[in-house]
Parts: structure tokens; sequence; C-alpha cells
């Protein structure tokens, strides 16, 4: 095995590579860990005006990373190559579920696809280049076309499986906003000031649902109604149990039932899901160990029960098999 690795140039450039991506993975997530938590410790130590300071140094920051890729698509664009999908409604939808609400995310993400499309074969056929072996036509054209298709769908596979994580975290959170929304409403504050107080209440907890909550808000107060503006929180998030939220809210609302009846029924009933996916999740356990158990630890407990075993009827059979 070692001998084929050392041989094959190829085979040694993306075991490299594959080294290279776990080594960067694992900083990253390292890094990102302590900086989260250096960050919630110089939180409680500093004051209201240091928090302040701090937000605005990060949502400048923000603005400066979305002004450059606004620039460069505009850039793009004037070139004469048009990044417009057309299907550019549904993309922004599925993008808006991801996180990624900017107004020029599809061009953005149609940019990064057609990159990776023409990045990934020019990086095989450098790779098969520097190994120096001749491949024939049609292995080379396989490999291209794969390398072609792996960019092409790559991006839409993280913004499904980045939506699928945030409309986790979104619905995990729901049923402790629901209780903190029943809280406020049950004494006396309106719908709207209860979204902006469990907004701001579960900025730190729960970012996500703080960051739909505090939208719902803002457009609240810009004028939209409150039909509206909870519709549009549904979509954005994409989640059926929010969807659900807004109807029931859109209902009491139109029927005149009394809000916090319906916000303790449905907060009851969205706690009963978490539990029931909690076990779901526990009962799969065990069905998920056995696939190591019978690759990994089976065969090495075959061996060691039947070593002794093989060992006795060689000593036996081998003499006798010679005329011992």
């Amino acid at each position: 095995m070692a001998e084929m690795i050392a041989s094959n140039a190829l085979l040694k450039a993306a075991i490299l590579l594959a080294l290279f991506a776990l080594v960067a993975g694992a900083t990253y997530v390292i890094a990102k860990s302590l900086e989260a938590r250096q960050l919630a410790r110089r939180r409680l130590l500093a004051s209201p005006e240091a928090d302040e300071h701090a937000v605005f140094a990060t949502s400048l920051r923000a603005e400066q990373a979305n002004s450059a890729w606004l620039k460069l698509v505009n850039r793009i664009e004037k070139s004469g190559l048009s990044l417009v999908d057309t299907k550019d409604e549904a993309l922004r939808r599925k993008l808006a579920a991801a996180g990624f609400t900017a107004s020029y995310a599809p061009r953005a993400y149609t940019l990064l696809r057609l990159v990776l499309v023409v990045g990934f074969p020019v990086l095989v056929m450098t790779l098969v280049l520097l190994s120096g072996s001749v491949p024939s036509l049609m292995r080379l054209w396989i490999m291209l076309l794969i390398s072609a298709a792996v960019g092409l769908y790559l991006p839409s596979l993280f913004i499904r499986a980045k939506a699928d994580r945030r409309e986790r975290e979104i619905i995990n959170a729901f049923p402790d906003a629901l209780d903190l929304m029943l809280v406020c409403v049950e004494a006396g504050l309106a719908l709207e000031s209860s979204f902006d107080r469990v907004g701001r209440e579960m900025a730190m907890t729960h970012p996500l649902l703080a960051e739909q909550l505090g939208t719902v808000v803002l457009e609240l107060r810009a004028g939209r109604s409150r039909e509206d503006a909870l519709r549009r929180m549904a979509e954005r998030t994409g989640a059926d149990e929010i969807r659900a939220f807004a109807t029931l809210l859109i209902q009491s609302t139109n029927l005149g039932t009394s809000i916090a009846q319906t916000l303790r029924v449905y907060a009851s009933e969205m706690r009963e899901r978490r539990r029931m996916r909690a076990e779901e999740k526990a009962h799969r356990l065990p069905v998920l160990l056995s696939i190591p158990l019978v690759a990994c630890m089976l065969p090495v407990m075959i061996g060691v029960l039947m070593l002794p075993a093989v060992i006795r009827v060689i000593r036996v059979l081998v003499p006798a098999l010679h005329g011992g």
C-alpha cells in the first residue's frame, strides 16, 4: 500500500490535500469555539457601552463583506456575464431559509457555481498533468465530467444542509420562545411588544430565532400588517411549525379568541413534539451502534475466541499429515 502511494503522484497529492483539509477544518472548528467562548466571557465582563461598540464593529465588518460581494457581482455583470437565474424567486426563498437574505445572494450563488464548475475540472486536469501519467481519453473525460458535476451540485447541497440545520435550531428553540411570549402576553403586553421583548431576551441563547422575531417587529413598526409579517416569517424559516404558529395567531386575531390560550396550547404541543424528537433519536442509537459493533468489534471477538482452537488444530493435524 505504501509503495503504491509512493509511486502514484496523483494519489499522493490527493492524500496530502485530504490531510490539509482535515487539519484546516479541525483548526477552524477549534478557533471558532474558542472565539465564541471568549466573546461570551467578554460580554459577561464588559459594560453595556462596550457591548454596543462590539456589536457596532461587528455590523461594520459584515457590511464591508457584503459591499465587497456586491461590488464583485456588479463588476462581473458589467463585463457582460448575466448572473440572473431563471428561477430567481425559488432560489431566493431557498437562500433565505439558509440565512442568506441579501438582495444579491442569488447572483453570488450563481457566480460561485460557475466558478466551481470551471475550477474543479481545471484542478483535476492540473493534478493529472503534475502526476506525469497519461490516462485514456475516456477516463479523462469521465474525471472531468464528475468534477464538473461536483462543482455544480456542491453549493446546492451546502445550502440545503445549512437550511436544515438552521430550521432545526429554530424549531428546538421555539417552545422556549412561546413560554416567554405567553408570560409577556399574560402580563399585559401587546403581541408586538412581546415579540420585541422575547427577541431581546433570546439574543444570546437562540440568536436565529431572535433574529426572526426582531425582523417581525421591524416590519410591524414599518407599517406592515400583522398577518403579512407573520406569513413572511413563516416563509423565511421554511418550518411547518412556524407556519402553523403564524396561522394560529392570524386566526386568533380574526376570530377574536384569546391569544394567551392559543400560545399556551401550542407551547405545550411544541414541547411534546420536541420530546418525541429526542425519544426518536434515542431509539435510533441501538441501530446506529450495531453497524460499528458488527463491522469492528465482532471480527475481533471471533478471532480472539477461535484463535486457541485454530492453534490446537494446527498442532495436531500438521504432524499427522507429515506422518509424525
